[in-house]
């Protein structure tokens, strides 16, 4: 607007004074280079904290990547006069934004049926089940659940799982040093026999037959596979269990997934009170706050084949990391950013947060591992939101350091703050994503954010071209459906974990002017009867499933087994999923 301006005067020149004419044109330049430079201060953000070492030296990389805010984009916003200027002041949504006015129309029910028989009446004392997880802290969490429900398919005894300890994430905890075993054997006693090693027959210790299954196995799918063998051998161990039970199950089964997930897996006593200690330090900050998993490590980009403009640098760097996978296709960044396949950047993040009226004095807890380009990616963000926090900033080294060397324990404290935080935001879809949202809408449909990528891409592409007023009434409306809004949720999509449909119930028709319980019930039903595990888009699958590993293997065909040391992909999922 202040080009505009300038012109005007210029224009009226017949009612100055000649002699002063030249000079009102000189001021009249200097003024608009003055109003480009403030604009590219104003909307820049700091690319480095002065307060933290270095003396407030900014080094910069060579075509810097991530940054919206850049020199041509600002000229274009002063001389297009569109003032997108971010406010500091939240949305007049007010308790709207923090929480769903329908949350409390919903509650979780995983109790079994009558038609559920005791594990006693239905265990065999001949059959046990041992599994090797596979992945992260939350990948391997999906294993353990499906591990427990493969044991009551088979009617066999489960053998606390063995977590994985060598690929990827390199962590040698033990189920043990991570999960209450205690609470785990007691929460399941009535649905399945836990025991924590295998008993010696005949004074013999057992060994046990190894075997892989093929992933999305149905129930039927284990009795023609695997029951076979665990009559014969009586003892069988299935590697690499991870996703290995059919994402389609009948309600009592989908009730049993539940009551593993939310009341049988608990945390241990060191990592729990850790966690709550992280809950409390950002409660009492500003009583309640944002938690966002932010998913923009190296790893994840090179995996994601995207582009976000750092030039040769970054294609060299993350093409290097890319080769790891010598499996996967030649990518197509700008295709995959169309289509929303690639994580938002965390100024992206920030903008979608701040458009859709969350202030710049809400306190934001970031749960992420080493953020490529570090510091300057993470700028912005922190220019958006100030008290920007994260385990390492509210914890001492002291305090961290019997969980500094174990990834999954430091992982496990992310997963408890995002649980406790007011709204949970998702930059990607990977199992810690996917349990927390499943999570959040059993205990309550707390609020949970997940961006609408697809569509967030040509908002943030042609931002300069319209005001922030505009800009944040385009994101409200492109991010519904994308709100934890109980009433989101698509029948017959999915996956079960994100959304546990048989385990959440409607409280009264009179109360909420909708359906019962049994009702809701049949709404998961629906999803069993006509959703198809092959027929998922891209947000209802793990990064790792964009590869061949993806096909749907509950089809009980040979070509479907996937085998030690045949088309795996090295390090792939565990490196992704989590």
């Amino acid at each position: 607007m202040g080009s505009r301006r300038r012109r005007h005067h210029h224009h009226h020149g017949p009612w100055l004074v000649p002699a002063v004419a030249p000079a009102a044109a000189a001021f009249a330049a200097a003024g608009l280079l003055l109003v480009v430079v403030a604009f590219h201060c104003f909307l820049s953000p700091p690319l480095a904290d002065g307060g933290k070492g270095g003396g407030g030296r900014v080094v910069r990389r060579p075509n810097p990547p991530f940054l919206l805010n850049k020199p041509a984009e600002v000229a274009r916003s002063v001389i297009g006069a569109v003032d997108f200027t971010v406010p500091s002041g939240g949305s007049k949504l007010g308790e709207e934004l923090w929480e769903s006015k329908a949350a409390g129309n919903f509650f979780g029910c995983s109790n079994a049926t009558k038609q559920f028989a005791d594990a006693m009446a239905v265990t065999k004392s001949d059959r046990y089940l041992m599994i090797a997880t596979s992945g992260g802290l939350n990948q391997q969490r999906t294993g353990i659940i499906d591990a427990v429900v493969a044991a009551r398919i088979l009617n066999a005894t489960l053998v606390i799982p063995k977590l994985d300890e060598e690929s990827f994430w390199n962590d040698a905890s033990d189920f043990a040093e991570i999960f209450d075993v205690d609470s785990f054997i007691y929460s399941l006693s009535n649905d399945v026999k836990v025991i924590r090693q295998l008993p010696d027959m005949n004074g013999k210790k057992l060994s046990p037959y190894k075997m892989r299954i093929p992933r999305k196995c149905t129930p039927k799918c284990y009795e023609n596979r695997v029951l076979p063998a665990l009559l014969k051998k009586h003892v069988i161990q299935l590697t690499k269990f991870d996703y290995r039970v059919s994402n389609r199950l009948e309600t009592d089964l989908q009730k049993l997934r539940c009551r593993v997930n939310y009341h049988a897996l608990q945390f241990t006593d060191p990592i729990l009170r850790m966690g709550e200690l992280l809950v409390q330090r950002m409660k009492a900050k500003s009583g309640r706050f944002i938690a966002l998993h932010l998913r923009f490590e190296p790893d994840m980009l090179a995996f994601s084949g995207c582009y976000y403009g750092g030039g040769d640098i970054e294609r060299r760097e993350l093409g290097e990391i890319r080769k790891r996978w010598k499996t996967l296709h030649a990518s197509n960044p700008d295709r995959e950013r169309r289509q929303g396949k690639c994580p938002l950047t965390p100024e992206e993040v920030g903008l979608m947060l701040r458009a859709l009226g969350f202030g710049k004095d809400v306190h934001l807890y970031v749960a992420s591992g080493d953020v490529y380009g570090g510091e300057e990616t993470l700028a912005p963000l922190k220019a958006l939101f100030p008290n920007f926090h994260s385990k390492e900033t509210l914890a001492s080294k002291e305090e961290l350091a019997p969980f500094l060397p174990y990834l999954s324990r430091m992982a496990a404290l992310d997963f408890i703050v995002c649980d406790r935080s007011d709204v949970f935001v998702t930059n990607n879809n990977g199992n810690m994503a996917r349990m927390l949202a499943g999570r959040r809408r059993y205990f309550g449909h707390r609020r949970t954010i997940r961006p609408n990528a697809k569509k967030l891409y040509s908002l943030f592409l042609n931002r300069t071209s319209m005001s922030w007023d505009t800009f944040a009434s385009k994101v409200l409306t492109t991010q519904k459906g994308f709100m934890g809004e109980p009433n989101e949720i698509k029948l017959g999509r999915g996956e079960f974990h994100e959304h546990p449909m048989d385990c959440i119930c409607a409280k009264a028709k009179e109360k909420i002017g909708q359906s019962k319980p049994h009702q809701i019930k049949r709404a998961g039903e629906a999803a069993e009867n006509h959703s198809s595990d092959g027929d998922l888009d891209w947000r209802d699958l793990d990064y790792g499933e964009h590869t061949p590993l993806g096909r749907d293997s509950s089809k009980e065909s040979e070509s479907d087994d996937i085998r030690v040391g045949g088309s795996d992909i090295p390090e792939l999922e565990d490196m992704m999923s989590d």
